[in-house]
């Protein structure tokens, strides 16, 4: 039997969720950006199985971006996701939410780097293609010194406040600067069907640094 399949992206402001039958997706919706993913997520959830006409635990999986992206976002999301696989024995999938852009772009961008916005004019970049790097914090200016090959393409996020200030490389178009729902499916069906799953406790989402209120608390602790 085609499994059904749940997605969940909370990785920008804008969160969607999709479910897929198989490796297609048959029903989509956007939570809705003025409210708080955490108060809009479960009833979203609840009305797209229901337009399918299944319920939670006819699910054989949930995969969920884990980031780098919105701090409280991550968090809902991959907290959902966790609950929900928990509750129901399904499958559990945590997908780097780069990858899952990475993913959507076409193939012809062999070379990309996907940015984000870390602060502090600092960027989260992923090097994919030739001359690949792990995912890193580094300052704009440094990223950007660094990248001139104009057969390298850039997408992500940071896009949305950066582009005006990259020269030099292909800057893609906006359709390409988020991870999406079907960014998650290509990269977590195939880890499903090679029988890959992720421990329900380890998972934790992507940061590399601690959040503007963590750093704030950590100081106002400091002698």
């Amino acid at each position: 039997m085609t499994p059904y399949l749940l997605l969940l992206e909370t990785s920008h402001r804008i969160g969607q969720i999709a479910l897929a039958l198989g490796d297609t997706i048959v029903g989509e919706r956007s939570l809705d950006e003025s409210r708080r993913h955490a108060r809009d997520l479960v009833p979203a959830v609840h009305a797209l199985l229901g337009a399918q006409g299944i319920k939670a635990r006819d699910l054989a999986g949930v995969f969920v971006s884990r980031g780098p992206g919105s701090y409280t976002g991550l968090r809902v999301g991959i907290m959902s996701a966790k609950t929900l696989a928990y509750a129901t024995g399904c499958a559990l999938l945590a997908i780097d939410t780069f990858a899952a852009i990475r993913a959507q772009v076409p193939a012809e961008f062999a070379d990309l780097d996907v940015l984000a916005d870390a602060q502090q004019d600092r960027v989260y970049v992923q090097r994919f293609g030739s001359n690949a790097t792990p995912l890193r914090i580094v300052k704009f200016d440094d990223w950007l010194a660094e990248t001139r090959d104009r057969n390298r393409a850039v997408a992500g996020p940071a896009l949305e406040t950066l582009s005006s200030r990259i020269v030099g490389v292909h800057i893609l178009p906006g359709e390409y600067w988020y991870a999406t729902p079907a960014g998650l499916l290509a990269i977590g069906w195939d880890r499903f069907t090679r029988g890959e799953r992720d421990d329900h406790f380890a998972i934790e989402p992507l940061y590399l640094r601690a959040s503007e209120a963590e750093l704030k608390w950590s100081a106002s602790l400091a002698p």
